[in-house]
């Protein structure tokens, strides 16, 4: 007899740091929800996205394949709807499949979300208020605050199943992202508390690449519309930075609120309906994002605050509770494991690999031991150069090369290349640019032709 195939929630949101998420060890932020995900599954520790940007890893979580891949390197790209993609696979296996809110890989045509028996998302970014969707093909008006509209049309969704046959819902949120504009009832929360600054809020960029220097990403550079107002009349310079530190963090938290209360939502209306043993249900973000690391706001960069991603997971009949893993996993990796989790092979080849093996205890042989990542938008928003690397358990080695190639939306204006290494273990925060140290001239030759390496085991030959 087959064994019942598992129900699938995955519910991803939106420039969410591991760094605001309690069970990864928030000291500004207690997300309950999203930790019960973990108190009840297993936590992975070191998840990387592999293009700190949206569209780009959203097409890269959908076929398992880097931006070189699936065509989409920037945000300018069309998502090219006919290729593979794991809901597809998922669709034609039997399962009822769904994506309600942000999809953000454009609509009409190609573009529209493929593989779904349902979809109604947000068009392009969508609006945090009464946010309008597109439902089939055709626009909808909401009423409500954007988490609350998602969330509720999800478990509408839920409840007109085939209770006979298998589901995979995507529930993605536009929350946390910019410009961080909360619900009514949270408008007020941690209004009187003051949130500590990061230790390297007032990094100076010194021994640093340049490319550190030129991104105009800082917290000082927040204008009204993000912090809801102009600073107060007579602040020093760094007073008003701290000031709209303040405001930033405390709007970009009170949204999030809103995606701890969804995932409470989730979890309990299968516990309501005796889900909760068959169903995976997982919580990650896009990729990760600065909270004043740095002294910045967004992404794009190599560095840890970005390239890190929550991922936990939950599946009572596989997956133990309170259980994490050091292993490190790629959002490349996602759809292989839910395929693998379903019983499901791929009909082409994916780049990803699958980890469902880690969830239930057991690390492969030969599992990787460093993760590759390429950003390929040139000087586009913020000013961060186009740049590859790789991240070692010690070690992260960046290479900005420095030209727009011919990806769509980057400036046509080449930069001088330059090489940044880190030594993790002694320089956690990133801080101190070891490249030209003679101390490390043969790690700089091993993490080189490990990179090469990479590139060529992936492909990446431009």
């Amino acid at each position: 007899m087959n064994e019942e195939k598992p129900n699938i929630i995955y519910i991803m949101s939106d420039d969410h740091a591991t760094q605001a998420i309690s069970c990864y060890g928030s000291t500004i932020n207690h997300t309950p929800n999203i930790d019960r995900i973990a108190e009840e599954g297993m936590k992975f520790e070191r998840t990387y996205c592999t293009n700190s940007l949206c569209a780009p890893s959203r097409a890269t979580i959908l076929t398992g394949n880097y931006s070189h891949f699936n065509g989409v390197r920037g945000l300018s790209d069309s998502f090219d709807g006919n290729q593979q993609t794991f809901p597809k696979l998922m669709q034609e296996d039997g399962y009822q499949t769904a994506i309600i809110g942000k999809w953000h890989l454009g609509h009409g045509g190609l573009s529209d979300p493929a593989g779904f028996d349902y979809w109604n998302v947000l068009p392009e970014q969508g609006d945090y208020y009464n946010p309008k969707m597109i439902c089939q093909g055709e626009e909808i008006k909401t009423d409500g605050y954007v988490s609350d509209v998602i969330t509720d049309d999800a478990l509408n969704w839920l409840d007109g199943t085939d209770k006979n046959r298998p589901f995979m819902l995507k529930v993605h949120h536009k929350a946390p992202h910019r410009p961080w504009d909360p619900p009514r009832r949270y408008e007020n929360l941690y209004e009187e508390k003051i949130f500590p600054t990061p230790k390297n809020f007032n990094d100076q960029y010194d021994n640093r690449a340049n490319a550190a220097k030129m991104a105009d990403m800082r917290i000082e550079d927040l204008n009204e519309r993000d912090v809801k107002g102009a600073p107060p009349q007579g602040l020093s310079k760094e007073e008003i930075r701290n000031w709209k530190y303040q405001r930033y963090i405390k709007d970009y938290l009170r949204c999030v609120k809103t995606i701890d209360d969804s995932v409470g939502e989730i979890l309990d209306y299968l516990k309501k309906h005796n889900l909760e043993d068959n169903t995976i249900v997982i919580y990650t973000s896009d990729q990760g994002f600065f909270l004043g690391e740095h002294g910045w706001y967004d992404k794009r960069f190599m560095y840890d605050e970005s390239l890190r991603m929550p991922f936990l997971i939950k599946y009572p009949k596989k997956i133990k509770s309170k259980t994490n893993t050091n292993a490190m996993i790629i959002n490349n990796d996602f759809a292989p494991t839910l395929l693998d989790f379903a019983k499901i092979v791929p009909k082409e080849e994916m780049q990803g690999e699958s980890f469902r093996s880690i969830c239930q205890g057991e690390l492969p042989e030969n599992w990787r031991t460093t993760i590759y990542y390429r950003y390929w938008e040139h000087l586009t928003a913020h000013n961060v150069p186009a740049h590859y690397g790789i991240r070692t358990d010690n070690y992260k080695l960046i290479y900005y090369y420095g030209d727009p190639l011919d990806v769509k939306g980057a400036i046509d204006k080449k930069t001088p290349p330059e090489w940044e290494l880190f030594d993790l273990k002694k320089d956690p925060t990133e801080m101190n640019n070891v490249y030209e140290e003679p101390r490390y001239a043969n790690i700089v030759q091993q993490l080189k032709q490990e990179l090469s390496d990479c590139r060529k085991y992936y492909e990446d030959t431009q």
